[in-house]
């Protein structure tokens, strides 16, 4: 359901690099930013200091990608709070290290409800196209217009993106957002999504308040593992 913030730098900066992605420090203490091998996409750590909140909670990771390396403007920009599951950041950022055209879409956006709903998810009742859910409406994805601050190559006001959240119970605190501009390939948003919905064993050392019910836990020297990444 969520994961701690030493996890989401540490293992997610150790999949960059091992992947060959360089890591450059900032000039803002405690910032790290990291450069595809291809110079087209990028990943910046930006926790300790970064203003920017989405759902009441501060970006810890931003990503972007451009259609040319001597591009200044990222074609689009994704955008991660704290609390992020970090495997499921890490397939994001794997599926896109891959890429030969990191801007470009490969699939339309029903790429996205057709990755989660084979998870056991289900389509929003009112946007089955635009919305889906999982069990017991403790994390869902769906198509909505995209705050000004997370930037796109596309100006146009009004455009919309995919958006994906977790909360224990409806109405409750979010436990973590993730926000990727109009332009972000369907199918990349599509992986992250997928991931999220995965119903297999991810290992914490802790858990966050308030998930009581919601996550099935399985102790250190049982059969079973710990199921914690499905709304997480």
């Amino acid at each position: 359901m969520a994961g701690d913030d030493d996890a989401l730098a540490d293992q997610v900066g150790a999949a960059l690099a091992a992947a060959g992605w360089r890591m450059w420090p900032t000039a803002r203490d405690t910032l790290l930013y990291y450069t595809s091998p291809n110079g087209l996409c990028g990943a910046e750590w930006t926790r300790a200091a970064c203003s920017f909140e989405r759902g009441d909670l501060p970006v810890a990771w931003q990503i972007s990608a451009r259609s040319h390396s001597s591009s200044a403007l990222p074609e689009w920009n994704a955008c991660f709070t704290a609390g992020v599951p970090h495997e499921t950041l890490t397939d994001f950022l794997l599926a896109l290290d891959v890429r030969t055209e990191p801007a470009f879409c490969f699939d339309g956006p029903e790429a996205v409800p057709a990755a989660v709903c084979t998870q056991g998810w289900a389509r929003g009742i009112d946007r089955p196209r635009t919305a889906v859910l999982a069990p017991g409406l403790t994390a869902g994805v769906s198509l909505e217009e995209v705050p000004s601050l997370v930037r796109d190559a596309d100006p146009r006001p009004g455009r919309f993106g995919w958006q994906a959240w977790a909360e224990p119970f409806v109405g409750d605190a979010y436990l973590w957002c993730a926000t990727f501009s109009g332009s972000t390939p369907h199918d990349l948003v599509a992986i992250f999504a997928s991931s999220l919905a995965s119903p297999h064993a991810v290992q914490r050392s802790s858990l966050p308040a308030g998930v009581e019910g919601q996550l099935t836990v399985i102790h250190p020297g049982t059969q079973r593992q710990r199921r914690a990444r499905g709304p997480e």
